[in-house]
């Protein structure tokens, strides 16, 4: 056990310093990185003490059925989307995991939803996260965000811009940019905002925000994926967005951030920092109603997804693994090994 813990320790420092190498001052501009509060809680046991948690969950007790009264909402269709599998990245830290299987020719794969116990105006949500060694691509992912009133399952409004007052979503998402990346993708945020820009034809399809640089999504092992929102004041645009990958600061989105020419598809960081113009900011919402009260896991899987990609064969099924995930107010990091 002491080796496979000293090797988890030496695979997370290798590939934060993999990762570090997309660092830009736009990107990764004071942010904490390594362990935050996971330090004090090795391998993520009792965190849910820690006065800045919001939410925990290691899929390591009850039935499927008692993990979604944990959650509160869940899409399950037939009971086929969701199961165990004994996998994990640290063996302190348990020795199952969850899976979500969308199977094509029956579903569109599956969710877990939490409404937060409460709502707050600044959340980090940290996940573990596992592609196949054989990953194709998704439509869209894990999700973090607002809803008022707050709601026990996630709402609609695909291709509708936000008022304001009633919603804000962020999804993290493995994109494929049609096909220019091998699936599952590079990291993208897909976000929904009362100032996002519209499509074409009118409509509000989600903002893409990604760095020029893809973040290239690994497969056949754990990565550590770490988003934190920072909600604005009403009337001005100071909320910020930010990424971390294996603990490593990779985006960080705020006002005067570099950035390339808007479109109705998002923008993108430049690699270089001197090229690109200031972003105006973050005006998440118009009211202090309105805060960050829910984590989603979702995987949604389709054809249409596939196909825009370049599939033509189309796979039965599409799998990914969950685990170790922490909602808190303060910065996480990676699961921290027990020292032996």
């Amino acid at each position: 056990m002491r080796g496979r813990i000293g090797w988890t320790a030496l695979l997370i420092a290798l590939m934060g310093s993999h990762i570090g190498d997309v660092h830009s001052p736009c990107y990764a501009d004071k942010l904490p990185s390594g362990h935050g509060i996971s330090r004090r809680h090795p391998a993520d046991q009792k965190i849910m003490q820690h006065p800045a948690v919001l939410f925990a969950e290691n899929f390591e007790t009850g039935s499927i059925e008692q993990v979604v009264k944990r959650w509160g909402s869940a899409n399950n269709k037939d009971g086929k989307v969701l199961g165990f599998a004994q996998d994990t990245m640290i063996r302190d830290a348990g020795r199952r995991c969850l899976e979500m299987t969308a199977t094509l020719d029956a579903n569109t794969g599956g969710n877990l939803y939490k409404k937060l116990d409460r709502g707050v105006d600044r959340a980090f949500a940290r996940f573990y996260v596992k592609f196949p060694k054989h990953a194709d691509y998704i439509h869209h992912f894990v999700t973090l965000g607002g809803y008022h009133p707050a709601t026990n399952w996630p709402q609609g409004g695909a291709g509708q811009r936000p008022k304001g007052n009633d919603r804000f979503t962020v999804g993290i998402e493995p994109y494929g940019y049609r096909g220019r990346h091998k699936p599952p993708g590079a990291w993208n945020f897909y976000t929904y905002w009362h100032e996002m820009k519209v499509s074409t034809g009118g409509k509000y399809w989600g903002n893409s925000l990604s760095p020029q640089k893809p973040l290239l999504v690994p497969r056949d092992m754990w990565q550590c994926v770490e988003v934190m929102i920072q909600c604005n004041t009403p009337g001005k645009r100071d909320g910020e967005l930010a990424l971390w990958l294996d603990g490593q600061p990779v985006m960080h989105i705020k006002q005067r951030t570099k950035r390339t020419r808007w479109t109705g598809m998002g923008f993108q960081l430049p690699t270089d920092p001197s090229e690109g113009e200031p972003f105006e900011g973050f005006s998440w919402r118009s009211s202090k109603d309105l805060k960050v009260n829910f984590f989603w896991l979702l995987h949604y899987v389709t054809p249409d997804a596939l196909r825009r990609n370049g599939v033509r064969e189309l796979p039965k099924s599409v799998s990914v693994r969950f685990d170790n995930i922490v909602v808190a107010t303060e910065y996480i990091g990676p699961l921290m090994p027990w020292l032996r």
